[in-house]
């Protein structure tokens, strides 16, 4: 059997039997209190008696961003033993932590994405700090606060800096003591004594610096670090360090952290990766084929390229587990929307152009969650994240189709921070330029119009409406489709064509008009269809008129040349109808279509014009989706696919 002895900074000792790469391995723990004669003793009393040494906490060598020094006591101890290897976790931490990102972001895809990062500490963490920086820009190092106390202020703790102060930082940190080096969770003397929670567990003292702590999404490094310099309260924070062991997961869970992540193989049978990079080293070393191989990169490579694991990814919160999250994009469809909306009522005392033409230039605003939709088949519980723009129909389309892309790019960005995995294209920003597929191609994250459910709900809104108004044979009569060759228009053109037979496209669009109605009966041989490009003429004549235009603010139809009973499905946003309008014709049903209900207790954080649990069906879609845990791009374009409309309609 295999023996591995651990030196680490406590006092307590222990011994475990473990199993690991198929073999027995006895671990013996030994507590040196920080002060290396201790650790020198140790490392003399089994040299030769243990098949491999490991430092836990006492670094042979320091390295920070680009720079790298020995510790001028850490160094020595490595190289003291004569016959057994020793080893401090370097060999192995740097590629099982590039390793454990990459892994755990497989299995929880957008785990990382556009996240705030925060290195606590940077110092001995490249290869972590490295792989976190492949999925967010936003990565900032704690080691100024951590190791000098100094307070923060900007730029303290980036990544330039980090480059420029590496050096002279490794210069000072060289000789630190190692209980300064590698901090505990509990305080040193002189510090204010931690406090005891709740539930009897005991927090780290107050943080000599809050804001970095509040700024991050993510706070990585060492589990000993992070509890003794962060705030009491970590709400919604995920948490990737080595190690974590009982103790850390209940005082994590106290302080109100999501998610924590252990980046070395679990060494133990319930999947936690209990164990340091240290002890993961000289485990390694001493299960090694060939003694003689050299304890350099390339072996190392191989033994972990042998191993067959992946980190333990644990939910904190039992309300966060399974928790699939979407995101919506809005906007304010006139002016009235600015002026109502809490933080800017002011700005209805200031020209209405003005504040038009400045809100359009605004960041896009978080301005709510989505919560309690919960899906009725599966159970599937999901979170929305509401975005909205600033810029109203009027801006989008006077500005050029990039500033619009620009903006739905930065939303994609804040949505994967807050963790969603689909965005939704709400009202104008589904149908400017290319109607989504630039920024599919541009997002880390899915994207979808919501036009295939809207397209459904549409049908099958008009569908219920023309049964209300008494109609008994659904295949008879005649149905006109306004803005007939808009995404929406089109394909409800081609899915009336099949249910009715007899369809008057109505356009602005004279030759898209005439490819349409070849389409349609290319599709269903024997349908009626008419094209014109104005709708008066035969308005009359029409059982079910849909509107589906971009017509902002432009009269669409006359209802007074509606026939008694004629129902009108309004699709447009903004409507193309309005309420005082339809008033006029009490005799002519007009609803407008797109809304869904969603299943669960819903709460939209935020009011969207409709009733409670109601929302539009491009919403809608983007929900269901998340239910059903397609996290794929799915209505893009202005060609809906009919197919994507009647599954989508089926799910």
């Amino acid at each position: 059997m295999k023996t591995v002895v651990v030196i680490h900074l406590g006092e307590a000792e222990s011994t475990h039997h473990l199993t690991f790469l198929g073999q027995p391995i006895t671990l013996r723990r030994f507590g040196c209190g920080g002060q290396p004669e201790r650790a020198q003793a140790l490392i003399a009393e089994y040299d030769g008696r243990a098949d491999a040494i490991c430092l836990d906490g006492l670094p042979a060598q320091l390295r920070l961003g680009p720079a790298a020094v020995p510790h001028s006591v850490g160094a020595a101890l490595a190289a003291s033993a004569v016959k057994t290897p020793v080893v401090d976790g370097a060999g192995v931490r740097g590629g099982l932590e590039r390793w454990g990102v990459k892994l755990a972001d497989q299995a929880q895809p957008g785990l990382f994405a556009e996240k705030r990062i925060l290195m606590v500490p940077g110092l001995n963490h490249a290869g972590l700090s490295q792989a976190l920086s492949r999925h967010s820009p936003a990565v900032r190092y704690a080691d100024p606060l951590v190791y000098f106390a100094l307070p923060d202020f900007p730029g303290l703790g980036s990544r330039r800096t980090l480059e420029q102060a590496a050096g002279p930082t490794l210069e000072q940190l060289k000789d630190f003591p190692f209980r300064r080096l590698v901090p505990q969770a509990a305080a040193e003397p002189g510090e204010p004594a931690p406090t005891p929670g709740a539930n009897g567990h005991r927090h780290a003292p107050v943080p000599r610096a809050p804001t970095p702590f509040a700024w991050a999404d993510v706070l990585a490094g060492d589990i000993g670090a992070i509890r003794r310099y962060a705030p009491a309260r970590l709400d919604h924070k995920t948490v990737v360090v080595e190690w974590a062991d009982d103790e850390a997961v209940a005082d994590l869970q106290q302080r109100g952290a999501a998610l924590l992540v252990t980046l070395m193989p679990p060494l133990d049978a319930d999947g936690l990766g209990r164990w340091p990079a240290a002890v993961v080293e000289g485990v390694l070393v001493a299960l090694r084929a060939d003694p003689g191989l050299p304890l350099d990169e390339n072996t190392y490579l191989d033994l972990i390229a042998d191993l067959e694991w992946k980190p333990a990814v644990r939910y904190l919160r039992p309300e966060e587990q399974n928790l699939n999250r979407f995101a919506f994009v809005i906007h304010p469809l006139s002016i009235d929307f600015i002026h109502k909306y809490k933080w800017f009522r002011w700005t209805r005392y200031l020209p209405d152009e003005l504040v038009e033409a400045v809100a359009a230039y605004m960041p896009p605003l978080y301005l709510s969650r989505i919560t309690g939709a919960r899906s009725p088949v599966t159970g599937q519980k999901v979170e929305g994240i509401l975005i909205s723009l600033g810029a109203t129909p009027r801006q989008m389309m006077s500005h050029g189709e990039r500033f619009t892309y620009e903006r739905l790019n930065q939303s994609a960005r804040m949505a994967a921070r807050l963790g969603a995995r689909i965005m939704g294209l709400g009202a104008f920003t589904s149908v400017v330029g290319d109607a989504g597929i630039t920024v599919a191609h541009e997002a880390d994250i899915a994207i979808t119009s919501g036009n295939s459910l809207t397209v459904a709900a549409t049908l099958e809104a008009a569908k219920q409406a023309v049964v209300k108004m008494g109609a008994t044979d659904l295949t008879r009569g005649k149905a006109m489709v306004i803005g007939a060759t808009g995404s929406i228009g089109s394909v409800c053109a081609r899915l009336l064509a099949q249910a009715i037979k007899d369809v008057v496209l109505v356009s602005i669009e004279p030759d898209r008009l005439i490819d349409l109605k070849r389409r349609i009966l290319e599709e269903t041989p024997g349908a009626r269809v008419s094209i014109a490009t104005r709708a008066d003429e035969t308005l009359g004549d029409c059982d079910l008129i849909v509107t589906a235009t971009s017509a902002f603010g432009q009269r669409v139809i006359d209802l007074s040349q509606c026939k008694p009973g004629a129902v009108v499905c309004d699709v447009a946003r903004p409507p193309d109808i309005n309420p005082a309008e339809a008033a006029l014709r009490p005799d002519v049903l007009v609803i407008e279509s797109g809304e869904v209900l969603i299943p669960g207790d819903v709460d939209f954080g935020y009011d969207i014009g409709l009733p409670p649990k109601t929302s539009y069906a491009c919403l809608a879609e983007t929900c269901l989706l998340a239910m059903e845990g397609r996290f794929e791009d799915y209505t893009l374009g202005r060609n809906i696919e009919l197919e994507r409309v009647k599954e989508i309609y089926r799910l």
